[in-house]
C-alpha cells in the first residue's frame, strides 16, 4: 500500500499523503463505506475519482479511523464523530488527509502547473511576486498560495469568503516551509500557522487555526 507519507504537524495534528497507484478492486479490500459514500462513489463516472475517493479512506485507517466515522455538513465540509478536526484532499494521483484533535484543520494538494499564472489576479495581488527570478518560481510560490488560501476556504467554510479581499497570506521564503495567514470576513478576524512542502511536481499545503485567534 503506497502511503506516500506521514507528517507529525504537533503532538495532537498528523498528515497523511497516498499516491495512488492501485487498481478499483485492490483499493476496495477492506473498505466499508457509509451508504451516503457508497451513493456518492457509484455516481463517479471516473475510475481515476472512484480510486482516490477510496484511498482517502485508507488513508483514515492510518489515522485509526473508518468511513462510518465520517460526516459531512450542509457547506460539504468532513467532520469526525468523536470531535476531532478532519480535512481532506486529492489531485491527480495524489491524496491528503489531516487530522488533529485540538485544532481546526485544512489540506490542500496542487500540481504545479502554468496554469495559475491566468487566475492568479483572481486570488492575490501578482504585484507581490514580481521580485522572483524566473516564471518556474513564480508558479511554484503561487501555488503554495493558493493551496494556503483552499486550506483556509476549508477550515472557514461560510459563504461569502473571497480568496483575494478576505484572505491574507504573508510573504515567505521557499526554505521557510512555514508562513501564517489571516482571514478578515463580516467584522471577525481570524489567524492561522500555514505549513507547505513540494513534491513530484505537486504542492501539499496545510493550515491550523492558532489557539485563541
Amino acid at each position: 500500500m503506497p502511503l506516500y507519507k506521514t507528517i507529525t504537524v504537533s503532538p495532537t495534528t498528523s498528515v497523511y499523503i497516498w499516491k495512488v497507484t492501485e487498481l478499483e478492486e485492490e483499493l476496495s479490500k477492506d473498505v466499508v463505506l457509509t451508504d451516503h459514500c457508497a451513493n456518492r462513489m457509484n455516481s463517479m463516472k471516473s475510475e481515476f475519482h472512484r480510486r482516490a475517493f477510496l484511498s482517502i479512506r485508507h488513508l483514515m485507517k492510518e489515522a485509526d479511523y473508518v468511513d462510518h466515522d465520517l460526516y459531512y455538513d450542509d457547506f460539504g465540509k468532513p467532520h469526525l464523530h468523536d470531535g476531532n478536526h478532519i480535512s481532506i484532499t486529492h489531485s491527480h494521483n495524489f491524496t491528503g488527509i489531516i487530522v488533529s484533535s485540538t485544532d481546526e484543520v485544512g489540506i490542500d494538494i496542487e500540481m504545479q502547473r502554468d496554469k495559475i499564472l491566468r487566475i492568479a489576479n483572481k486570488f492575490t495581488p501578482l504585484e507581490e511576486y514580481r521580485t522572483l527570478a524566473n516564471t518556474e518560481a513564480i508558479i511554484r510560490k503561487l501555488t503554495i498560495v493558493w493551496g494556503a488560501k483552499e486550506s483556509l476556504y476549508k477550515i472557514y467554510a461560510q459563504q461569502g469568503l473571497s480568496f483575494l479581499k478576505h484572505i491574507d497570506v504573508m510573504d515567505f521564503a521557499f526554505d521557510d516551509k512555514r508562513t501564517v495567514a489571516k482571514i478578515t470576513h463580516q467584522g471577525n478576524k481570524s489567524h492561522y500557522g500555514i505549513e507547505f512542502l513540494e513534491f513530484e511536481g505537486f504542492t501539499c499545503v496545510f493550515a491550523q487555526k492558532m489557539m485563541g485567534r
